[in-house]
């Protein structure tokens, strides 16, 4: 049995969709640091190193959207691309978990 076809993704600009894959690895990176979730330095350490790069794309696909005078985020259409990537579960393991979940 083959899981449910996801919805398609929105139309989105190149640099929009650069925009929306950094800013999720970003956050999988973070997710990696979070000290409150995590239990290996070594783990952390290694996220935080490939941080920076992925930092420098995020801040390039929004320079290149700037450039283009897409001076507006559509988030609406955003939000939906992340729903589609999974974003909603990448994005809980930045925050701390539930207190009573030790």
């Amino acid at each position: 049995m083959y899981p449910p076809e996801l919805p398609p993704l929105p139309a989105l600009t190149r640099a929009e969709c650069d925009l929306v894959d950094s800013y999720l690895a970003v956050v999988d990176l973070l997710a990696r640091i979070n000290p409150a979730r995590g239990d290996d330095t070594y783990r952390g350490l290694r996220a935080a190193q490939a941080l920076v790069g992925r930092a420098v794309a995020l801040r390039d696909a929004l320079t290149l959207m700037h450039q283009r005078g897409e001076s507006r985020v559509h988030a609406e259409t955003l939000a939906r691309a992340l729903r589609v990537l999974d974003g909603e579960r990448r994005t809980r393991s930045v925050t701390l978990p539930p207190e009573n979940a030790s």
